[in-house]
């Protein structure tokens, strides 16, 4: 019997005898796999999911607890999902088009975790803004954010890097390691106490099966050379999965993205950049524009460098992508929530003895 306590699981709701409690470890396609009290098992989603999920946010992802009917011989039914303590989202821009309007739509990566690694690596594909998305997107999750820089061996100073993306992030652990001669892992530590997980997040090729077969201490993911046009790595992870380590500890293992598109990320921006919207109380007018207006405080900043540039380029990309995505997601939440007043209203009006002519 294997006690899921050490997957982090906390009861946290009476639950009904015969229902059987798990956490998704798995998931490709429509079959999952889930680990219980009996072991590692498969199921599949009970109907009601399709019928009744408002969108693919409220079926299971890999490091949700779920509830389902077991069954020995064959595949068990998941029949909820318990609620998420933290969940890491980007924006998804393959969205389905709404009448004439093309929506983008919420796709959840990893659930249920303590901290978010947030891996780069050293060589020349290093890039502090392409971090500090990433940063903006995990201050929302309710996980904590590391930054992990990855193959010091192919750099032959890193310092210099190291205090670029620190002086960047200045309230963020940076750690610079090599997963193959194990330099700096020891410093990963405090976060991989038992039952504690860590969500892997990156692009393509930046060492993330590395640093996994690293951790597990055995060649557990295929990886790839570097290329030489790029010094990228190339992709190896192709779906998501938890694996539990040595040290007691989880990782949910993602495949690498292309770009990360933001998504609700209005506290993540105020988040990550307090530096730049600190200079907004200081401007004039409540109603600064910051572009042309006297007395602005955050043009002063600009002129004299106490705000620099290019902080102030990533807070303003960051703020007209939010805004964009909002404007694409809002009309599909306007109507699912238009279409569940009529359908409330009908209900009422039945109940009232049908329409009133």
């Amino acid at each position: 019997m294997i006690d899921l306590k050490t997957y982090g699981y906390t009861e946290i709701e009476a639950i009904p005898d015969e229902l059987l409690p798990g956490r998704v470890i798995e998931l490709q396609r429509e079959r999952l796999t889930v680990v219980t009290e009996h072991g590692e098992i498969t199921a599949v989603l009970k109907g009601t999911f399709y019928h009744s999920a408002e969108s693919r946010v409220d079926f299971p992802c890999v490091g949700d607890f779920v509830l389902l009917h077991y069954n020995e011989n064959g595949d068990s039914l998941i029949v909820k999902v318990l609620p998420r303590r933290s969940k890491f989202s980007r924006a998804d821009f393959s969205g389905h088009a709404v009448g004439y309007v093309k929506t983008i739509r919420e796709q959840i990566v990893a659930t249920n975790f303590d901290y978010v690694f947030i891996l780069s690596s050293l060589n020349w594909d290093l890039n502090v803004s392409r971090i500090v998305r990433y940063l903006t997107q995990a201050r929302k999750s309710s996980g904590q954010p590391v930054v992990i820089l990855t193959k010091t061996d192919l750099v032959e100073d890193y310092n210099s890097a190291l205090t670029e993306v620190t002086q960047s992030i200045p309230d963020v652990p940076v750690h610079a390691i090599c997963s193959h001669t194990g330099a700096g892992l020891n410093e990963l530590n405090p976060y991989l106490m038992p039952g504690k997980t860590v969500v892997f997040l990156g692009m393509s090729g930046v060492g993330k099966s590395s640093l996994l077969n690293a951790l597990m201490g055995q060649d557990l993911m295929k990886v790839q050379a570097i290329r030489e046009d790029d010094s990228r790595g190339r992709h190896t992870t192709t779906h998501r999965q938890l694996f539990m380590l040595p040290s007691g500890a989880m990782v949910i293992d993602t495949p690498g993205m292309r770009e990360l598109g933001l998504f609700e990320a209005d506290e993540g921006i105020r988040a990550s950049f307090t530096d730049v919207e600190e200079w907004f109380l200081k401007c004039r007018f409540k109603d600064c524009r910051h572009q042309t207006e006297p007395g602005c405080a955050v043009l002063a900043a600009l002129a004299d460098g106490s705000l620099p540039l290019e902080r102030w380029k990533q807070y303003i990309a960051q703020q007209h992508e939010n805004k964009y995505v909002q404007s694409k997601t809002s009309y599909p939440i306007d109507k699912r929530a238009r279409n569940k007043r009529i359908t409330t209203q009908s209900k009422q009006t039945k109940r009232n003895g049908g329409w009133k002519k």
